[in-house]
């Protein structure tokens, strides 16, 4: 095969295997330590990078592609470029950071109305369970409010002074409470009463989502070693809890949060997962 003529015969499947190539490379610059120089608050391998993944769906997308796939009666070739989009959004992609912490920690207090709301719907939960199953459901979930206000004043704080010493106390926050809500959803499992649970792990499920989206961004401005330290602290794994979580509710809290499609939101919840397991939450 000439891999020339192969090339020209083939624009659009080259240019795709090009970008997916530098996609591949910005990532084991940036595991290396490579940036390249900066560009705003990301750098230069970051915004390469991105800039590849855009050109891919452009690639993946192009109307005029699939009109003339319909009139040779095949698709194959867009279809492909439709895979690999996806397995490229899919993939866990550490390297695509390009936030600094300053608008983390901005993104963190957004989220703030949202996890107040959570909280207090958890603290008007207890009325709805079975007698029995009210002390319970109250006795895992104490201290959700204080647990709360101490994350967002920690982001405050942070967003105020982006310094070690504050990002270090938002560390420890947002595990604190992470561990908090994985406790307080395996009482809840554990609650005989069908209604009673369903009530109860719903309330719960609210806040973890926030909670989770908060120590994925948390985790996105961290050291390695700070990872692996939080992870340490983390007795309840999430693989433990996942079982109990609503995944489509949390997919919803996402797309509503950022404004976004739901079938974005749904390969973010489920890249964040599997981030947070991997890195050992």
């Amino acid at each position: 095969m000439n891999p020339i003529s192969n090339i020209w015969n083939h624009p659009k499947t080259s240019a795709a295997g090009v970008l997916l190539a530098a996609i591949t490379v910005a990532g084991v610059f940036s595991q290396q330590g490579v940036t390249l120089g900066t560009a705003g608050t990301g750098t230069l391998v970051a915004l390469a990078s991105a800039a590849a993944t855009a050109l891919l769906g452009l690639l993946a997308r192009d109307p005029g592609e699939r009109a003339r796939q319909r009139v040779r009666g095949s698709g194959g070739s867009t279809a492909r470029l439709g895979a690999w989009l996806l397995i490229v959004l899919l993939l866990p992609l550490p390297w695509i950071e390009g936030c600094s912490g300053a608008s983390v920690a901005q993104d963190i207090v957004n989220w703030t109305p949202a996890l107040e709301s959570a909280v207090a719907t958890v603290d008007s939960t207890a009325a709805l369970l079975a007698p029995a199953d009210s002390p319970i459901f109250s006795a895992a979930t104490d201290g959700f409010a204080a647990a709360s206000n101490l994350l967002v004043n920690q982001a405050k704080a942070y967003l105020a002074n982006p310094a070690a010493g504050t990002l270090a106390q938002l560390q420890t926050q947002v595990v604190t409470f992470a561990q908090q809500v994985n406790a307080a959803l395996l009482a809840a499992a554990k609650i005989v009463s069908p209604a009673s649970q369903q009530h109860a792990l719903a309330a719960i499920q609210a806040v973890s989502t926030i909670v989770t989206a908060i120590l994925a961004l948390v985790q996105s401005i961290s050291s390695k070693a700070a990872v692996a330290r939080m992870a340490a602290q983390s007795s309840i794994k999430l693989a433990v809890v996942e079982p109990y979580l609503d995944k489509a509710r949390s997919i919803g809290m996402v797309a509503a949060h950022y404004r976004e499609p739901v079938q974005m939101a749904r390969i973010e919840v489920a890249t964040t997962l599997q981030n947070e397991s991997a890195a050992g939450f």
